[in-house]
């Protein structure tokens, strides 16, 4: 989910019902593994790849010592894990009954390559950065979890967004290292279409900017990132969530300048280029036949980046053994492609999901 997304959710949920109610969970803690060496598709070499990440809850052994109850849980474009961390998402999912009740999960945040507290450009190297991709960010979370946290298999992986994409790759990647898949807003397919020239655009937009200076600005390329976060806050937001927040002309103007603002103080040029161009070789058609794990992929009807009527999960997912598809209908409480980090919408089938595999 990105910033844009959260800030719309947030008001979206001041007026949506609640099956999962908020609740308490427990503290998380965090950490950083340091990943020596680590090679890119690309070809580039980064000496030290730092991930950062968070854990909720208490590993688990069975009788040969290995963790039974680990949960991967992976976050969208230009967010971070401590945006899962909110009242809004953990808070239902991970307190006491909920359906990832951390007394019985071993829950696993990671910031992506390029997010968050991980290694990303604007920690120095801006364009220099090494051109990661989503096969170099999944590969990223396997070393973590077999490296760092000595996890060898997954009851789950849930992923939102960008996340929801790389649960696909998990899936055919490593295909006997999770039991469930929940892909929560993607296309199992590759980034094309409307969705592709979304991100070109964005990236384009930042790139003319002439304050951006071919990535060595000292301070944000304003123009730039307005436009580029203007395109994607259209693709992102639900209209009819718009209207109720702002059902005025001032209301409207106040609610744009606030998320103008957001956006302005919280984003970097350089890395929302990085994150909006790393699904460029993104495409998990050709291997879905892989995949062995149960999966329930769920979009929400109103997402205008995953628009239902391009009919395509609908075929893709015949390819996938174990795969079923869920298409939430429009309603009051659906908040387009935000809806992927609201689970009083969708909670439901993760208990399903969990209950049945």
């Amino acid at each position: 989910m990105t910033k844009l997304q959260l800030l719309l959710a947030a008001l979206f949920l001041l007026t949506s019902h609640t099956t999962y109610c908020q609740s308490q969970y427990p503290a998380s803690a965090e950490g950083n593994y340091i990943i020596k060496d680590f090679h890119f598709e690309s070809g580039e070499t980064l000496p030290e790849l730092r991930l950062h990440y968070y854990t909720i809850g208490t590993p688990q052994k069975d009788s040969k010592g290995h963790i039974k109850n680990a949960v991967l849980i992976l976050h969208g474009t230009g967010a971070a894990a401590r945006n899962l961390l909110s009242p809004g998402f953990a808070g239902r999912l991970f307190g006491p009954g909920q359906p990832l009740d951390a007394a019985s999960y071993f829950i696993i945040l990671p910031d992506n390559i390029g997010h968050g507290g991980s290694s990303r450009p604007s920690e120095g190297l801006h364009m220099k950065f090494p051109q990661y991709n989503y096969n170099d960010m999944v590969k990223a979370q396997y070393q973590l979890l077999t490296g760092q946290l000595h996890v060898q298999h997954l009851r789950l992986i849930l992923g939102t967004s960008m996340g929801a994409m790389h649960a696909w790759i998990w899936g055919y990647t490593y295909p006997d290292f999770t039991d469930a898949l929940m892909p929560l807003a993607s296309l199992p397919v590759e980034i094309a279409g409307r969705n592709r020239i979304m991100r070109k655009m964005a990236i384009d937009l930042i790139k003319m900017d002439p304050a951006w200076q071919n990535g060595e600005y000292t301070t944000q390329p304003q123009i730039g990132l307005t436009g580029a976060t203007s395109s994607l806050f259209f693709m992102n937001s639900s209209p009819q969530h718009l209207q109720e927040a702002a059902p005025t002309r001032e209301q409207a103007d106040a609610l744009a300048e606030k998320i103008k603002a957001g956006n302005l103080r919280s984003l970097d040029a350089n890395d929302l280029i990085y994150a909006l161009e790393a699904s460029r070789g993104y495409n998990p058609a050709p291997h879905l036949s892989a995949i062995k794990a149960r999966v329930f992929a769920i979009n929400s009807a109103d997402d205008e980046i995953n628009p239902p009527e391009l009919g395509i999960m609908e075929q893709e997912i015949k390819k996938v053994a174990h795969g079923r598809y869920i298409l939430l209908p429009v309603s009051k409480q659906t908040a387009g492609h935000g809806t992927n980090s609201m689970p009083q919408i969708w909670g439901q089938y993760l208990v399903e999901l969990m209950t049945t595999h």
